[in-house]
């Protein structure tokens, strides 16, 4: 960088510093946050994100520039532990590298770490666990029959390396049960109470797998058969523990509620597999809005994954009728038709947190 350049970089970040003390605001902060974010210099970044949301804590672009800042820090700290890699390559540094990637959500790279990891140390299967953590997360997230797969696949060759690995296993059993394949799982799940004795969540969770249908063992198939239905078979231990899931769907049910009395919203859904609880100018379960928030989410993540540019988490389609806004997390999603001029952050906002704090099943229509 020339010296001219460097000198009205330095004027521009004093001038920043200034507004951000004598005017503060989420704008001000985002701004002199990402000219750190420009100079790569991501600690600073940081610190002004976190000073921003101190004082706006419900600031989305505080929010992002937090994360945007983050993300550097970490792409930094990758960069130096791949450097150290090439000069002195251990299990432990791969292991450091592939899990900041995880972390990261770089699949690629991570792939491309774990290969060279079961390359050189062929006889470590913690590369094949790493993997299958990833593949798992990509399931989990947008239910991929490939990618549950690849998960089951990396998992029991990280078992068959190293039958005592009682991560890899919990981790092989939780999804089988998951997706229908009971007997499998309980076979994983007995040789990990054989491990760990003294685990009573596991002699909990134990006896909720063993009450489960078996759906075969056809575990290709029964994957394939999630992604078409877009649910898992069985809900996770924590879900099914709810009693009925009253407690559950009363909070679902009062914060759609808030959602659909935004200024602006018509229709408001929040759907778990074949069920859904509809708030505003919805008549009956066969509304056309409910079959069009579905297709959204589906077509979103499908072309993320045809693409590998990650998941469609958040979508917004606009046309004559206004908006439809959708987030969707694994077989959760929740929608949003609203007029044109709505406040879209703040319902994306508020979808977000029905998704995310959704625990248990629905119990059926409103």
């Amino acid at each position: 960088m020339h010296l001219i350049q460097r000198m009205k970089i330095w004027k521009e970040l004093k001038r920043l510093e200034i507004r951000v003390r004598e005017e503060p605001s989420p704008t001000t902060f985002v701004d002199l946050g990402q000219v750190y974010i420009n100079l790569e210099s991501y600690d600073k970044a940081l610190r002004v994100a976190e000073d921003g949301l101190a004082l706006f804590p419900k600031a989305t672009e505080m929010k992002k520039l937090l994360d945007c800042a983050r993300r550097g820090l970490g792409k930094q700290r990758a960069a130096e532990l791949k450097a150290r890699l090439i000069r002195s390559p251990s299990p432990k540094l791969f292991r450091e590298v592939a899990e900041l990637q995880m972390d990261l959500g770089d699949v690629a790279a991570l792939h491309a770490t774990c290969q060279e990891w079961s390359l050189r140390f062929p006889d470590d299967a913690a590369a094949w666990l790493l993997l299958g953590q990833a593949r798992l997360l990509g399931f989990y997230r947008d239910l991929a029959a490939r990618e549950g797969r690849e998960a089951v696949r990396c998992l029991d060759r990280a078992v068959r390396m190293n039958g005592t690995d009682d991560q890899a296993r919990r981790l092989l059993g939780e999804v089988l049960y998951r997706v229908g394949a009971v007997k499998q799982a309980m076979q994983h799940l007995e040789v990990l109470r054989e491990l760990q004795h003294d685990d009573a969540e596991l002699g909990s969770l134990l006896e909720y797998v063993a009450g489960l249908e078996d759906h075969g063992d056809n575990v290709e198939q029964l994957f394939g058969e999630v992604e078409e239905r877009g649910s898992l078979t069985h809900p996770p231990l924590a879900a099914a523990s709810v009693a009925s899931g009253e407690v559950g769907v009363g909070s679902i049910r009062e914060t759609l509620g808030h959602i659909a009395d935004i200024p602006g919203v018509r229709k408001a859904t929040y759907i778990k597999g074949s069920r859904a609880l509809v708030k505003g100018e919805i008549k009956d379960g066969r509304d056309p809005f409910l079959r069009i928030v579905r297709v959204i989410a589906k077509a979103a993540h499908r072309f993320g994954r045809r693409l590998d540019i990650g998941n469609a988490c958040k979508n917004v389609v606009d046309g004559d009728f206004g908006h439809i806004c959708v987030c969707v997390y694994g077989e959760v999603l929740a929608g949003v038709q609203c007029d044109t001029g709505t406040d879209i952050d703040l319902v994306l906002a508020e979808l977000q947190e029905i998704v995310a704090g959704s625990l248990s099943p629905i119990g059926g229509n409103n």
